[in-house]
């Protein structure tokens, strides 16, 4: 007989704030409110949309990693819509590596966010 397992899911009590560290070429949110010196480094704290400058004006958004406690809450769209708004408002072009990236595309196929597709 399979058993059920009871899983403590952390709750976002915050407001989702995306933060954007040009310097490291990503964009993060912080999932347990409060970043102290223990947890400030722990991926398990953060979700994150990594990038990568692959020409002056080209960017390639490669990744996009959420922690297995908040997955399926929007937390990823967060992140795709402001990596997406920063390629629209710096007039640069992006590489859609990232899977989740375009799915997002797809299903908010915004004129501004389609000009700045770089066809692969």
């Amino acid at each position: 007989m399979a058993q059920a397992t009871q899983m403590n899911v952390p709750e976002i009590n915050t407001p989702i704030t995306v933060e954007h560290d040009k310097k490291k070429r990503q964009f993060t949110i912080r999932l347990n409110g409060k970043v102290t010196l223990a947890t400030r480094n722990r991926s398990h704290d953060r979700a994150v949309l990594l990038y990568e400058y692959v020409g002056k004006k080209t960017v390639d958004l490669q990744h996009t990693e959420v922690p297995d406690a908040y997955r399926g809450r929007g937390i990823a769209k967060h992140l795709a819509k402001a990596a997406m708004d920063f390629v629209v408002e710096e007039d640069l072009k992006a590489h859609l590596t990232c899977w989740y990236i375009q799915k997002y595309v797809k299903e908010n196929p915004q004129p501004q966010y389609l000009e700045h597709i770089h066809p692969m």
